[in-house]
């Protein structure tokens, strides 16, 4: 039998990301069929003079979007920048054959806001910080 080394790092050198994912998208497509791969989806909050105030930050892949982050500073909030930044990323992804898309956060007025905006929690890890549990949404259309 082959010995391996195995050790824990704490950065990942970019082109062994590179690699193992490649290797998980060979993969995926064997077991799941060619998808054309993620593409990526940024959707910036932006002043006036161009500065990234906060946004949404996600992606598609295999008829999914993914949510990444969607942060919205605390002195934008209550406005419905977090709903029109779900809405446009929502259309985005219809227009790339997206069936739904996904998010999860462990605040709970974040998840108050995802459900106003549709998502329906399909998942949750209690206590996942400290009484706190983190929810996963998803929406479909």
């Amino acid at each position: 039998m082959e010995e391996f080394v195995l050790k824990v790092l704490d950065d990942v050198p970019p082109h062994s990301k590179a690699l193992i994912s490649g290797w998980l998208t060979a993969h995926n497509d064997m077991m799941f069929g060619r998808t054309g791969g993620h593409k990526s989806l940024f959707i910036p909050i932006q002043s006036q003079e161009g500065q990234i105030e906060g946004g949404l930050i996600g992606g598609s892949a295999r008829g999914w979007l993914d949510i990444d982050i969607l942060f919205i500073p605390e002195p934008l909030r209550g406005r419905g920048l977090a709903g029109k930044l779900l809405a446009l990323a929502e259309d985005e992804a219809k227009k790339r054959g997206c069936k739904g898309a996904h998010i999860q956060t462990a605040n709970p007025i974040a998840t108050k806001t995802y459900q106003k905006c549709g998502y329906e929690i399909f998942g949750t890890i209690d206590h996942f910080i400290d009484d706190f549990a983190l929810m996963m949404l998803v929406k479909r259309w």
